[in-house]
């Protein structure tokens, strides 16, 4: 296993991120992580690298538009009225719509649909995160570096060039995990 600090967060974050999110989720990211097989270095650089990207340098676990242009989204399952800002991004990978948030409730046993704000918790968070990284089997992916691959897994791709969004920043965070956990297993 990989051990993760407040300082490696910290140094993977670079500028502006949150004392209480960076210690919170080193303090849980040893028991959660390894639950998940993310415990090889590949896999703790691409995990920490979206992580990190995803919820902005760890300044925060919600994310800050409203959530409004979310509303209507049936592939959200946002069938409500005001489902779009009830479910919007939440966590390290930013857990988005009310579909999400049943499947993560039930996988967790925990009530997301009544309570969304939970999915802001660091050890949830890192769970939702590490449940979702495994649905879409990206420590096959880590172990062969793919960075497009597990970009792709965790945001999708733009619809207009292919890509995942802002695939620059995250080949950054990428360089800068592997300089951080230089040392690790490999």
């Amino acid at each position: 296993m990989i051990d993760i600090s407040p300082a490696d967060l910290i140094a993977l974050a670079h500028k502006g991120y949150k004392p209480e999110i960076v210690t919170a989720l080193a303090d849980h990211a040893e028991h959660v992580l390894a639950d998940y097989g993310i415990n090889t270095r590949l896999r703790t650089c691409h995990f920490w690298a979206q992580a990190a990207h995803e919820c902005d340098g760890f300044k925060t676990m919600r994310e800050y538009a409203s959530g409004r242009a979310y509303e209507g989204r049936k592939d959200l399952g946002n069938v409500n009225p005001g489902d779009g800002v009830r479910y919007k991004g939440r966590g390290i990978f930013q857990l988005t719509g009310r579909a999400n948030y049943a499947r993560m409730g039930t996988l967790l046993n925990l009530p997301l649909i009544a309570h969304p704000e939970l999915a802001e918790g660091p050890e949830t968070a890192l769970r939702i995160a590490c449940e979702y990284w495994k649905s879409r089997n990206l420590n096959r992916l880590a172990d062969k570096d793919d960075i497009l691959g597990v970009s792709i897994g965790i945001n999708g791709k733009n619809k207009k060039t292919g890509l995942p969004n802002h695939l620059p920043e995250r080949k950054a965070k990428l360089a800068i995990a592997k300089r951080i956990w230089k040392d690790g297993e490999q």
